[in-house]
């Protein structure tokens, strides 16, 4: 198995040699390696179970958690390589820095309720209670977002692209029965979904077989055409006196960081000092 070992100055791939065991995943090789041969080597997990999504890797150059990653379906005529996600700075060894994600959640408008029934209560049909369900299997693993191109191959892109994960999380606010708040000029302006060209590689990747292009990014770009250049809607909202799309700069005041920006760190190409 090669290895990657370093930190953000630079590094390269080490190569260590481990008897196959049945039944194993890629994160026990990489723990029997940490145990026998490389103590200080710095990898992330927590529940080894595919449910904490802190053991995102690329693996053979493919992004995978090593948890759900199992020997027995890697080639065994070649070295297995496991490599940080390329997508973000790197720390050691295997671990990156992923704060880039947290300060992009900073900047979701939050959800907001309308006001309750006249008996108190809060209604929704089960058909629109299905539509958002498998937006809430996401563990946050950002495979998505390490595979994504626009940020994996342009690191200035950061500070105005949310990431897939983040158009998940708009899509299941935005499609919200009770939600009130419309985010779609801020979708377009601020979360830079326009970058996306939807060639379906964040799908790919998800652990949790979400359907990210399909039923979130299309359907928001859809929306925010809509909302800007249909103007049969303009019309309807004209007629009806329904409410049109936020600003961006209005939305802003509805997120946790309203002035914050992500973080825009050069990140080491893992192997360049190999």
């Amino acid at each position: 198995m090669h290895l990657w070992r370093g930190d953000a100055s630079g590094g390269r791939f080490q190569e260590y040699h481990v008897a196959p065991q049945e039944g194993e995943v890629v994160l026990d090789v990489v723990h029997r390696i940490q145990a026998t041969q490389a103590p200080d080597l710095a990898v992330r997990w927590n529940c080894k179970a595919g449910k904490c999504g802190s053991c995102s890797a690329e693996i053979n150059g493919r992004p995978a958690l090593m948890c759900m990653t199992r020997m027995s379906t890697l080639p065994t005529d070649q070295p297995v390589t496991v490599s940080p996600m390329r997508a973000f700075p790197i720390m050691r060894d295997l671990v990156t820095d992923v704060s880039y994600n947290f300060e992009v959640a900073k900047l979701i408008p939050a959800f907001k309720p309308g006001p309750k029934d006249p008996d108190g209560l809060h209604r929704m049909a089960q058909v629109d209670i299905d539509r958002g369900q498998e937006f809430h299997k996401c563990i946050e693993c950002f495979l998505c977002q390490n595979v994504c191109h626009v940020i994996r191959d342009h690191e200035e892109n950061k500070p105005r692209y949310a990431g897939p994960r983040f158009f998940v999380r708009l899509a299941e606010l935005e499609m919200h029965p009770l939600d009130t708040l419309d985010r779609r000029d801020y979708i377009h302006e601020d979360m830079g979904i326009g970058y996306c060209n939807i060639t379906k590689c964040c799908t790919e990747v998800c652990p949790e077989d979400i359907h990210i292009t399909d039923n979130a990014i299309i359907p928001l770009k859809e929306r925010i055409v809509d909302s800007r250049y249909d103007p049969v809607a303009w019309l309807g909202r004209k007629i009806t006196g329904r409410p049109t799309p936020l600003r961006a700069s209005e939305a802003r005041k509805h997120t946790g960081a309203a002035h914050a920006q992500p973080p825009a760190a050069a990140t080491p190409e893992p192997g360049d000092s190999a």
